[in-house]
C-alpha cells in the first residue's frame, strides 16, 4: 500500500481521525465507546494449583531418600572434579509415562548399580518434562493420563511420589529441568539434573542452574554447537539475581544465586551429526579449559548422536569406552535411553498401552542395557 493511500488512525479516546490521502479530504468520526479486554484475550481456562509445600507434604522427604539424595550429589561431584575415577552412567526411559514399569524398571537398575558401585556410578534417568519441537505428549507432570486434559496436581504429586520411592530404594534419580518452578517441587529428590538442547540458551534457564543444589548437565544446542552450552556453563557458574516461585507459598520471589560449580558439557549431537567422536571431543576440551571450566564431559548416546536409531547406544557406548583414557578425551560418562522393553509406541490410554515401552523416544531394552553395564564394566579393568 502507497502513502497516498494508506490510512492513519489517531486515536483520542473515544474519537478517531481519519485522514483519507486518497481522496484529499480530512473526515471526523466519533465511535462509540465499547468495551474491548486487553489481558487474557486468548485465555479460556485459569485453574488454582497446589503450592511445591503442599506437594511435597503430600509425599515428605524420607530419611532413606535423603541419604540416597546426598550421596549421589556428592559423587556425581567427584566425578566432575576428578577425585572419583568411576565412570557415570545415567540410565533410563526417555521419558516416564507409568508407575508400574517405572518401579519395575528401578528395582532391576539398582540391582545393576549395587553389583558395579566400585567402578560404575549408574542414576536413573526420570523424565517428567518433555520438551516438544512442534507439539505432542508434554510428559507425565503435566498430563498424567497421557492422552487426557492437563493436570498439573496430580502430574506434580504422582511424578514426587515415583521420584520419592526410586530413591527409597537407594537409585539417585536424574531428570531435565524444563519448567523453571520445577525445582521447588522436586529438587530435593534429585541428584543430577539436566538443561536440554532446546533450553540451553534460555536466559531464565542458566539463571535457575546456577542456584541449583545439584550437579548440571548442559547439552549441546540442537545445530551441535558447544559454544552454545559452554556459554550456558559459565553463566550458570556466576551467581545472578532473578525470579522464581517461593516454596511455602507459590508466590513470585525475587532470588539471589551464588552460581553453580557444578556443570557438564554433554555432547548430545546436532543437525551435523555426532559430536563424540575425537576431533570433536578434542575441540571441545579445549574450549572448555579456554574458558577456565572443567573439561569433564557427558556423551549423549541417543539423538543425533545414535543418528535417530536407538539401537546405535550401543556402538557409541563402545567408542567412549574405547577412548575415555586418553587424556584429550576426558568423557567421565554417558547418557543412555532405556526402557524394560525396546522400541516406541505412540502415546494412548494406559490400558491399551505395551507395558515398559517408551511413548516418547524408542529406547534399547533391558536385556541390552544389562548387558552394556557388564560390557562397561569389565572394559575398565
Amino acid at each position: 500500500m502507497s502513502s497516498r493511500t494508506r490510512a492513519h488512525f489517531l486515536f483520542f479516546d473515544t474519537q478517531v481521525l481519519f485522514y483519507d490521502h486518497l481522496r484529499g479530504c480530512k473526515m471526523l468520526q466519533v465511535v462509540e465507546t465499547m468495551e474491548f479486554d486487553l489481558d487474557n484475550v486468548r485465555i479460556s481456562k485459569k485453574t488454582p494449583i497446589m503450592t511445591p509445600r503442599e506437594v511435597r507434604n503430600a509425599f515428605p522427604l524420607s530419611h532413606k531418600a535423603k541419604q540416597t539424595v546426598l550421596m549421589g550429589r556428592k559423587e556425581i561431584e567427584n566425578i566432575i572434579i576428578g577425585r572419583d575415577n568411576r565412570f557415570l552412567m545415567i540410565v533410563g526411559p526417555c521419558s516416564i509415562h507409568d508407575p508400574e514399569s517405572a518401579y519395575e524398571y528401578a528395582a532391576r537398575l539398582n540391582e545393576l548399580r549395587l553389583r558395579y558401585a566400585d567402578k560404575l556410578c549408574v542414576i536413573m534417568r526420570s523424565y517428567f518434562e518433555k520438551p516438544r519441537t512442534t507439539i505432542g505428549w508434554k510428559g507425565l507432570m503435566s498430563t498424567p493420563s497421557i492422552v487426557g486434559p492437563s493436570d498439573f496436581d496430580a502430574g506434580r504429586l504422582l511424578g514426587r511420589e515415583i521420584l520419592l520411592k526410586i530413591n527409597e530404594l537407594g537409585l539417585p534419580v536424574a531428570t531435565e529441568i524444563l519448567d523453571p518452578s520445577t525445582p521447588q517441587v522436586f529438587s530435593d529428590l534429585i541428584a543430577w539434573g539436566a538443561i536440554g538442547a532446546r533450553t540451553t540458551e534460555s536466559q531464565s534457564h542458566r539463571e535457575m542452574a546456577s542456584g541449583l543444589s545439584f550437579p548440571v548437565g548442559i547439552k549441546n544446542g540442537t545445530g551441535g554447537s558447544v559454544e552454545i552450552a559452554i556459554n550456558a556453563m559459565l553463566s550458570a557458574a556466576h551467581p545472578h539475581t532473578f525470579l522464581g516461585i517461593d516454596e511455602e507459598t507459590g508466590r513470585q520471589f525475587s532470588f539471589e544465586s551464588t552460581g553453580n560449580q557444578f556443570s557438564q558439557l554433554i555432547l548430545r549431537g546436532g543437525t551435523n551429526g555426532p559430536n563424540y567422536d575425537v576431533d570433536s571431543v578434542v575441540k571441545a576440551r579445549q574450549a572448555l579449559v579456554n574458558r577456565g571450566l572443567s573439561a569433564n564431559m557427558v556423551v549423549d548416546c541417543s539423538h543425533a548422536n545414535a543418528e535417530g536409531d536407538f539401537r546405535k547406544q550401543y556402538d557409541v557406548l563402545q567408542f567412549v569406552l574405547k577412548h575415555r583414557h586418553s587424556i584429550d578425551y576426558p568423557v567421565s560418562g554417558v547418557m543412555i535411553e532405556s526402557h524394560l522393553v525396546e522400541g516406541r509406541q505412540d502415546p494412548a490410554p494406559l490400558s491399551e498401552l505395551q507395558y515398559g515401552q517408551s511413548v516418547t523416544d524408542a529406547c534399547i531394552g533391558f536385556e541390552l542395557t544389562k548387558e552394556m553395564l557388564g560390557k562397561t564394566y569389565e572394559s575398565l579393568g
